[in-house]
């Protein structure tokens, strides 16, 4: 059993920023991409960032140089620094991690979301 938690979530005014973070607990033996999402319009979710176990990441256009993306594989955690944010970018966050059980096998645990309102 696996568990995903996000922390960091809160009220912030426009132009500030927040850091959530996101750890996975459980029977791990090594997790694969770590990501962040958000609900978009017509969408069930928009991938707000990724991280690779290696260190590689992408962004979502919408956010790209104004959040960062980062991992400790050895606390099996995600952080996701956001910056200069805007009110549209307020939303429940959820964290996924792609926990590895063999070598071509993952399976995708996800937090309960935490709650991001930026205010104007």
């Amino acid at each position: 059993q696996v568990q995903v938690v996000e922390s960091g979530g809160g009220l912030v005014q426009a132009g500030g920023s927040l850091r959530l973070s996101c750890t996975a607990s459980g029977s791990i033996f090594s997790i694969d991409t770590m990501r962040w999402y958000r609900p978009a319009p017509g969408k069930q979710r928009e991938l707000v960032a990724a991280i690779t176990s290696g260190g590689s990441t992408n962004y979502a256009e919408s956010v790209a140089g104004r959040f960062t993306i980062s991992r400790d594989n050895a606390k099996n955690a995600v952080y996701l620094q956001m910056n200069s944010l805007k009110p549209e970018d307020t939303a429940v966050y959820y964290c996924n991690a792609a926990v590895a059980y063999a070598r071509d096998y993952s399976y995708d645990y996800w937090g309960q979301g935490t709650q991001v309102t930026v205010s104007s």
